[in-house]
């Protein structure tokens, strides 16, 4: 056993090892050829090359070949080509006469050689980006296809009507290649964008979305669809169920590899009919037919699967207005509107009589009934009233849409509408865990954090963090908070809260309610199994079927990374999307798990993304070099020294300052996020 587990160590170190060998030669070979066109070039045209070298800064390692240096510097965030007459520390040398005099120097070649010494970088970054995408594409490059896994209620997809497992065909009258084009479109869209594409159930539709643009980027509120494929991760201790639900006590055990093919004997052909199945019959034990990896389709392997009951506080929170309503829906067909507070339902108090959590499961299971509602509907410049309603509801499992992210209201997917939770205490269930703590009908509650179980640490739970959430008018976490403590099972909270004019702190573990029968427990929508992302594969038949994807590859990046500056500039896309150094290297090394082919595509958005932005009219950049001769091109003149070293100053601060903001970004944000 010691022998096995030491090989998968080693093994598991040596890939490490191997990975980072593999983007450290990438990104070193992306650097290398954007300044070896420089330095071609530029001996080209016979100017002398003082210095070649890959980084900034110190010198680490250098060596002497002719009249060049060739160095290796401490700070690998980029490279240089010193030439005689043209050094960005010292621009007064383009300027410099005396220098001028020397007609091996930079600044004694006419301005068109000048031109192609700066601009060689940036065409070589281009061709080099074009050659990685062909040979990623003659390899063979997984990418996630157009599926909508999730449509995040309150969204502007959800609001749409877009379902999980409808298939995206064309997205303002273009074909879509993969789910990044709903991001892209999402993200670089001037207004509203168009969406054709099939519902699960083979009907076709074509739906108008508004991205929303309260968040760092534009976004419509997708996620890609998963496969039915449980991972095989390189690191042997990483987990293929979450801890502590239904799956990982399963028996026989799920296994790194397994291929979800039937519940309880109906055959599963996508992740969106293993969601809505494993949602409707939530509170069943099923029997999933699971295909090893390595057998035939025909040998499957049932693995009895309990459910994975609601853990609750034994709190009723008090229900917030409608947020959102989806087009077509039941609650639109019945006159809802956004605003409205559902009040009653079935003549039952909301909030007293009927837990707002439960609402999903409740409409769910009255689908086909007519419901009475009474909501509580805002008047212009008058009192608000009382509307009575009749709703029908879908036939949709509770629960299907997850409340996963910050503010995500909590949906009714049978009505079709979403509604936040206010965090005012409306009851407290008797000898609950809220109960004990004392906590009382009309206590607010301030802040949640959910801690890691007693004696356990970030180590037993990777990659699942403790986290905290905070409620106030801007603030409206309950449903993802609520939602967030089923996915950490068995983990205690900490509640802070506003009680008879006292701040409150209280340590509570949250419940699954004893006297519940287990047909009749209140279960979550899932089994905690893990499962990979569905990816299909774009290869190209020949090399210059490639070379032709690789063309159309880099023309679209470089399309994305001038909108993405377009949008930057505008505010459409907020500065905290910038990615620096650090988080560069990160994705680079998880893309290297997933092959050479992954790796080289990322290296060729590297080639041109550093292409697109070194051009950019900036002085210490190539693209504010070339500003400043074509300046001495139509006025044939040289750039007065003054100003020439004052705006090489100002673009060298603005390139530092540009820098430390990412790398900021990079470690105390994202690292620490």
């Amino acid at each position: 056993m010691e022998v096995v587990l030491t090989s998968l160590l080693l093994g598991t170190l040596t890939g490490k090892i191997a990975n980072i060998a593999m983007v450290a030669l990438g990104l070193g070979l992306v650097i290398f050829f954007h300044e070896l066109g420089h330095f071609a070039v530029a001996k080209w045209c016979n100017v002398k090359v003082e210095r070649f070298s890959i980084g900034f800064g110190p010198i680490i390692y250098s060596f002497k070949y002719g009249e060049t240096e060739y160095a290796l510097s401490i700070i690998p965030f980029g490279g240089y080509v010193k030439m005689l007459g043209q050094d960005d520390v010292d621009p007064s040398q383009l300027s410099s006469e005396e220098i001028a005099l020397d007609p091996r120097s930079y600044s004694a070649k006419p301005v068109y050689q000048r031109m192609g010494i700066i601009s060689a970088g940036v065409i070589m970054n281009i061709i080099t980006g074009m050659l990685f995408f062909a040979f990623a594409f003659r390899l063979g490059v997984a990418s996630t296809p157009c599926i909508v896994g999730t449509a995040v209620p309150g969204m502007p997809a959800w609001e749409s009507g877009i379902q999980p497992g409808d298939v995206i065909h064309k997205i303002n009258g273009n074909e879509t290649t993969s789910f990044m084009d709903i991001i892209r479109s999402s993200a670089f869209s001037d207004g509203d964008i168009m969406m054709e594409g099939t519902h699960l159930n083979g009907e076709k539709f074509e739906v108008k979305v508004t991205p929303d643009q309260t968040g760092t980027r534009p976004q419509i509120g997708l996620l890609p669809a998963q496969s039915l494929q449980i991972p095989v991760y390189q690191d042997p201790n990483e987990r293929i169920t979450s801890k502590g639900t239904a799956a990982a006590s399963a028996e026989p055990r799920f296994l790194p590899g397994d291929t979800i093919k039937t519940i309880d004997g109906q055959k599963i052909e996508n992740y969106a009919q293993l969601q809505r199945t494993y949602a409707a019959k939530s509170s069943e034990t099923l029997k999933t037919g699971v295909v090893r990896e390595g057998t035939p389709d025909t040998e499957v392997v049932e693995i009895e699967v309990k459910n994975n009951p609601f853990r609750t506080l034994g709190l009723w929170m008090e229900i917030g207005p409608i947020e959102s309503i989806q087009k077509g829906s039941p609650a639109d067909r019945a006159g809802l509107k956004v605003g409205d507070k559902i009040t009653h339902i079935d003549g039952q108090d909301v909030g007293k009589a009927l837990n707002p959590l439960r609402l999903p499961n409740y409409f769910s299971g009255r689908a086909g009934e007519t419901i009475p509602i009474v909501v509580n509907r805002k008047q212009d410049g008058a009192q608000p009233t009382e509307v009575n309603l009749n709703v029908v509801p879908l036939d949709n499992p509770a629960w299907l849409e997850h409340p996963v992210f910050s503010n995500t209201p909590l949906a009714v997917g049978s009505l079709g509408i979403a509604f936040h939770l206010i965090p005012t205490v409306l009851k407290v269930e008797e000898e609950s865990p809220a109960a004990k703590a004392g906590i009382k009908p009309n206590a607010l509650i301030k802040k949640i954090k959910i801690l890691y179980p007693e004696n356990e640490t970030a180590a037993d739970w990777a990659p699942i963090p403790e986290v905290t959430y905070e409620f106030d008018d801007k603030n409206k976490n309950w449903a993802n908070a609520f939602w967030e403590m089923q996915v950490r099972p068995g983990w205690p909270v900490e509640l802070t809260f506003s009680q008879d004019g006292k701040i409150v702190e209280k340590k509570i573990n949250p419940w699954v309610n004893p006297k519940q029968e287990p047909d009749e427990q209140w279960s979550l929508p899932v089994r905690g199994i893990r499962l990979q992302s569905l990816r299909e594969i774009q290869q190209a038949e020949s090399m210059g079927q490639a070379l032709g994807m690789g063309v159309q590859y880099t023309t679209n990046s470089a399309k994305d990374i001038y909108l993405t500056l377009r949008s930057l500039i505008t505010g459409r896309v907020s500065p905290m999307e910038l990615s620096g150094p650090v988080t560069i290297a990160k994705v680079a090394y998880e893309v290297a798990h997933d092959g050479y082919a992954q790796l080289l595509l990322f290296l060729g958005f590297l080639s041109v993304n550093l292409a697109v932005l070194n051009f950019l009219p900036i002085p210490v950049l190539d693209g504010g070099h070339m500003v400043f001769l074509c300046w001495e091109g139509i006025t044939r003149k040289r750039p007065n020294e003054k100003v020439l070293t004052a705006a090489t100053y100002v673009g060298m601060i603005f390139v530092l300052g540009l820098m430390i903001f990412v790398l900021y970004l990079d470690i105390f944000l994202r690292a620490l996020s």
